[in-house]
């Protein structure tokens, strides 16, 4: 038994005997089913919705299939153009949506159609084209700034999460979601990543340093919850009110909780810390993709080859 998208009830008695021979029926019933009614877009969104369930990417496909779904989601998959993927984003840049906002919510259309071809539910999945990734944002914090938003007049679970994600380069999800059974302060370590199905995108496991563990002991001392950032011994959704309050009194514009991770990116490169090492404290599988957005801040960045093209220095004369 199954429910269609409209909500109707789908049911049959099988012939099988066994449970494999149940799965197999019930395969090959579903599969003709499918054939009978095409698969509309909004069809296969909701399939990977719930084949994802529990994951943060299924809710964050609630949010983009907002923008996604009244434009693609009647169509069936393989009618979807290209020149549909471009109006698209002409539409969507009209009322001043960014190109990588249009860029991820037509990334998660791309996934769900991929997902759904290698699943055998439509034929093939159309080529769904992007804008091209936005140029990477140069805004970090100076260690003078992060002084002034350590100090700047906030909640204490704010500070926490603040110092959290700029001692551990963690987004400021991987925060929120940190629990204390990941906290190890006998090894001085802190596991990022999710067991089972969460998410694992730029979690790695990472040291705690001597600031942070100050700052660890004295919140689990006060710990009302399993949660490490908490508020009246509950989990925290979101701090965006809290955190802007926070840059607010610290006099910092433009900042964002993802600045933090920037921050800290920079900041361990600059250092001269090399680029792999850094790679695996912001939880990236490619160190390509960290020295492509990180690597012009390394002192010697380029530095060998500038030399090489000393033609005009001034010989001495003998």
């Amino acid at each position: 038994m199954w429910h269609d998208p409209d909500g109707g009830r789908r049911r049959y008695k099988l012939d099988a005997s066994t449970t494999a021979e149940a799965e197999a029926e019930a395969r090959q019933i579903f599969r003709q089913a499918q054939a009978a009614r095409k698969l509309t877009v909004a069809d296969v969104w909701s399939a990977y919705r719930s084949d994802r369930d529990g994951r943060r990417i299924a809710s964050h496909m609630g949010d983009t299939g907002k923008a996604i779904l009244p434009t693609f989601g009647a169509l069936i998959p393989e009618q979807i153009k290209v020149q549909d993927c471009r109006d698209y984003t002409d539409e969507r840049r009209k009322i001043g949506r960014k190109d990588g906002t249009i860029r991820t919510e037509l990334g998660h259309l791309r996934t769900c159609l991929r997902w759904a071809a290698e699943n055998r539910m439509i034929e093939f999945a159309p080529s769904i084209e992007r804008p091209a990734m936005p140029a990477p944002k140069d805004r970090y914090l100076t260690r003078a700034e992060i002084d002034r938003l350590l100090a700047a007049d906030c909640e204490h679970h704010i500070r926490l999460a603040i110092l959290l994600m700029l001692t551990t380069a963690a987004r400021v999800g991987a925060v929120l979601e940190l629990t204390w059974d990941r906290v190890d302060m006998v090894r001085g370590q802190i596991n990022l990543r999710v067991d089972g199905l969460g998410p694992r995108k730029g979690r790695a496991v990472v040291p705690i340093n001597g600031t942070l563990r100050a700052a660890l002991t004295t919140a689990k001392e006060r710990a009302m919850s399993e949660y490490v950032v908490e508020y009246a011994g509950a989990k925290i959704g979101s701090i965006k009110k809290g955190f802007h309050t926070a840059c607010e009194n610290a006099k910092l514009k433009g900042i964002t909780p993802h600045v933090l991770r920037h921050t800290a990116a920079v900041h361990m490169v600059e250092a001269g810390i090399p680029i792999a090492e850094v790679a695996q404290f912001l939880g990236h599988s490619n160190p390509t993709v960290t020295y492509s957005t990180y690597g012009r801040f390394s002192p010697d960045h380029l530095r060998k080859a500038a030399e090489v093209l000393e033609f005009g220095k001034v010989r001495q004369v003998r």
